[in-house]
């Protein structure tokens, strides 16, 4: 063809950008629920995240959501009608008797899982269960999170003809060797999925201080794994989570109110990691850094840290001895924690005098 109208002719091959991961964990406690019941419900709450799973999904075509349940209480999976444990479905080929022709097709499947495994979760919970435990199990929940993005993140992989193992995609991440060329190249954010975590948490801080420990090393692991973590924050304030959004640099909102719920989703948490560089993100200047002691989980400005293990304690240990790695501590008998002050800088000496007095600019010299 180039030689009978001498023009070139070239193939242009367009490659979709990767679609985008978000992974809900919605906070179900009934406590913290019901101190909202005036203003938010939770059934509005619901639908307002079915929307913004909605708007994420229009997105893109190929965009996955996925939503897990931060359960007050460990629960066991229920059973369905087929005799599955897993909540799939099987596909038997019977007709649906209740079919929305009015609806696209993701959205109803979206919902109809969303609804069906809350009202799972609430027909299996008992009176007895929430008054004997009324923690929420965040660090579960995060856990579950990245194992299924994990699992999403390695088919994407195998699909598209990269490694078969994470390490392989950490060391493109982390700038090391990537792919060969023309396979799934990992430190290429335009091809790699993108990953991120939503947390619509109503708990306060004292609900998981004692689930410190597994907290932090969920968000070490997103950190690592560059996997915001944004935090919609309805009631209270969370220590944990604040450092979490901070660590990862997602978005943390704490909803002045929680009636324009739907608003703060689709205005601040809708946008994914490549379109947020090219917006303004809101971002939290007064994040509290406080830990959580290893021996009460309680909260603390000033503790005991081992130099060892660098575990924190409000108070000595039993016998001065960590709890954590065992090494003795060389504590006094009433020893208090106390901070080390700053050394104090020497100011440098103008003209063989010390002060704080600057020296006098040399005058402008006359005509």
């Amino acid at each position: 063809m180039n030689s009978v109208d001498a023009s070139e002719h070239y193939e242009l091959k367009a490659t979709d950008l990767a679609p985008s991961l978000l992974t809900i964990v919605i906070d179900t406690n009934p406590h913290a629920w019901a101190a909202l019941e005036d203003s938010l419900p939770l059934s509005k709450a619901i639908a307002n995240i079915l929307v913004f799973i909605n708007a994420h999904l229009a997105c893109n075509y190929a965009n996955e959501p996925k939503s897990i349940m931060a359960l007050p209480i460990p629960q066991t999976p229920p059973a369905t009608s087929n005799g599955d444990t897993d909540g799939d479905v099987t596909m038997n080929g019977a007709p649906d008797t209740t079919p929305q022709t009015n609806k696209y097709r993701p959205f109803r499947l979206v919902e109809e899982q969303v609804t069906r495994n809350l009202k799972d979760l609430i027909e299996s919970t008992t009176g007895d269960e929430l008054r004997n435990n009324t923690s929420t199990m965040l660090a579960g929940a995060l856990t579950l999170a990245l194992s299924h993005i994990n699992r999403r993140t390695l088919a994407w992989a195998e699909e598209h003809g990269g490694a078969n193992n994470e390490d392989t995609v950490a060391e493109g991440t982390h700038g090391g060797p990537s792919a060969p060329p023309g396979r799934y190249s990992a430190s290429n954010e335009d091809e790699r999925l993108q990953s991120r975590i939503l947390i619509v948490s109503v708990s306060g801080s004292s609900d998981s201080a004692h689930q410190y420990i597994p907290v932090m090393n969920s968000i070490f692991a997103c950190q690592r794994l560059h996997i915001p973590i944004d935090v919609c924050k309805l009631s209270g304030d969370a220590v944990f989570l604040q450092q979490a959004s901070d660590a990862t640099k997602g978005v943390y909102m704490a909803l002045a109110e929680p009636r324009g719920l739907l608003q703060y989703l689709m205005m601040a948490f809708l946008p994914d990691q490549r379109s947020r560089r090219h917006l303004v993100v809101p971002t939290r200047v007064d994040v509290d850094f406080r830990a959580a002691c290893f021996c009460h989980r309680r909260v603390v400005d000033v503790g005991f840290v081992c130099s060892i293990c660098l575990s924190i304690f409000c108070e000595p240990p039993p016998g001065n001895d960590c709890m954590t790695c065992g090494t003795h501590l060389d504590l006094g008998d009433n020893a208090k924690p106390a901070l080390l002050p700053r050394k104090k800088k020497k100011k440098k000496r103008v003209n063989g005098a010390s002060g704080t007095a600057t020296p006098m600019s040399t005058p402008t010299p006359g005509p």
